[in-house]
């Protein structure tokens, strides 16, 4: 005996086959779609905390520089005073105020030209 098939037959279950096998890969596109939504968000939200981050870090910086920079104008000024008397302990502050200053300015340069050439590497 010898069987014929329909073509008829063959094509429903073909599509039926089909449909089976693109409903689940539909749904697991979506979900990573999804996903990947909620990854990026989080990826933006975390980079508009670093930046926040960086803002602060330079304006702390700049505050810090600028206090040292005041200790060294007020000391400087004490000390043109004829009646003020200053001990070794003014003038020491001062030099080390004025040593760590520079310090962290050439700290600070180092890293820029470092953040700098490593953009290129």
């Amino acid at each position: 005996m010898r069987r014929h098939k329909q073509k008829g037959g063959d094509i429903v279950e073909l599509q039926t086959l089909l449909l089976a096998m693109s409903i689940p890969s539909a749904i697991t596109g979506f979900c990573f779609w999804i996903l990947e939504r909620k990854l990026m968000k989080r990826q933006q939200a975390e980079e508009k905390k670093d930046e926040a981050r960086r803002q602060n870090e330079a304006i702390v910086i700049e505050g810090v520089m600028a206090a040292i920079t005041l200790g060294e104008a007020t000391a400087k000024a004490v000390q043109r005073i004829p009646d003020a008397h200053c001990n070794g302990d003014m003038h020491d502050a001062l030099n080390y105020a004025t040593k760590i200053k520079n310090k962290h300015r050439d700290f600070i340069r180092e890293q820029g030209i470092d953040a700098l050439y490593s953009e290129w590497r």
